[in-house]
């Protein structure tokens, strides 16, 4: 009876360790956001590399946050401008995708290799949720997951106003791309 006892707790233990391995996480994810209209002078473009990521292999389900005030400009000025004018980053703090890789199971996790992927959920950014769906590209090499996709953003979608008198330099749309390294998901 006892070997039954520690048998099963044996199996349940290595159950729990086989799902937390099919989650993978990083804290040190890519966002570029690029807004430059055609006859921009200058690049309206700007990085973040603390992006949150979470990937639940087994479902496909993945999400991400960023802090708005995380992004860095070339110029100081465009970065004030981006955090207080537009996308007002003090009464919206951060942006958040909760979504699921459509054809998760095209993926193998296991293997080395590239996989071409389809990215579905919500996409929130200053107080608005929209839907969002893009190609995007998974990466297993040596048990890291590297995931990728690039979207644009009708910042009029999400309320972002881009006053008139610069509206010839800033995009009515932003591109933008993130770039995750994710590690297993240490319990």
């Amino acid at each position: 009876m006892v070997k039954n006892i520690f048998l099963l707790g044996g199996i349940i233990l290595l159950s729990a360790t086989a799902a937390d391995a099919q989650k993978f996480f990083t804290k040190t994810g890519r966002i570029d956001f690029n807004a430059t209209a055609p006859s921009s002078p200058e690049k309206i473009e700007a990085v973040n590399k603390t992006v949150t990521c979470v990937l639940d292999a087994a479902s496909g389900a993945i999400q991400f946050a960023v802090l708005i005030k995380g992004f860095t400009f070339e110029r100081a000025l465009m970065q004030e401008h981006f955090n207080e004018n537009y996308l007002e980053s003090d009464k919206f703090p951060k942006a958040e995708f909760k979504g699921t890789i459509t054809n998760n199971g095209s993926v193998n996790y296991t293997k080395d290799g590239e996989y071409s992927v389809t990215v579905k959920g919500k996409l929130t950014l200053h107080g608005e949720t929209r839907d969002v769906e893009s190609p995007g590209k998974i990466t297993v090499k040596g048990g890291k997951i590297s995931a990728s996709a690039s979207f644009s953003a009708v910042l009029g979608d999400y309320k972002v106003d881009v006053p008139a008198l610069v509206s010839d330099k800033v995009s009515k749309t932003a591109k933008i791309t993130v770039a995750c390294t994710l590690e297993p998901l240490k319990s």
